[in-house]
């Protein structure tokens, strides 16, 4: 009797943990097109994506897609008024950890781009982790592609 309840406990254990498990930071991100991320929410965040330390994390590294990936985040964005963004890499900065680093040990790297806008006098660096996924989001004073 106490081996079927305990059989009973560890099954109602799993499936209770399984149906109410909220979505892996690391599932694939939805795509608008093959070039372009769907993206929905601008961020409250006056932080994410400027900062090293809340960089976007666009995944993709495991699939070998993480520099693809950096680029279908940068063309979902839209300037402050809609206006088309362009963007180049800066480089690779910033070691940080992440068990996601495919040699399995120490530091992986962000990289840095820099993104301006039609008519902007401005160019601004977001900071990007292809090796972890979070929710995508537009950084503050983005807008969404339409």
């Amino acid at each position: 009797m106490k081996k079927q309840l305990l059989t009973l406990g560890i099954l109602f254990s799993f499936f209770a943990c399984t149906s109410t498990k909220q979505l892996s930071k690391n599932e694939p991100q939805k795509l608008r097109d093959e070039n372009t991320f769907l993206i929905s929410e601008i961020s409250t965040d006056e932080t994410y994506g400027f900062t090293e330390k809340n960089p976007v994390e666009v995944g993709g590294v495991k699939d070998s897609e993480g520099p693809i990936n950096e680029r279908r985040f940068l063309n979902a964005l839209a300037g402050p008024n809609g206006e088309k963004v362009s963007y180049y890499r800066a480089g690779s900065c910033c070691p940080i950890k992440s068990d996601n680093n495919p040699f399995g040990f120490g530091s992986v790297m962000l990289d840095n781009y820099r993104v301006t806008w039609e008519n902007s006098k401005d160019t601004v660096s977001i900071f990007i982790n292809m090796y972890d996924s979070g929710k995508l989001k537009a950084p503050v004073g983005f807008t969404i592609k339409k």
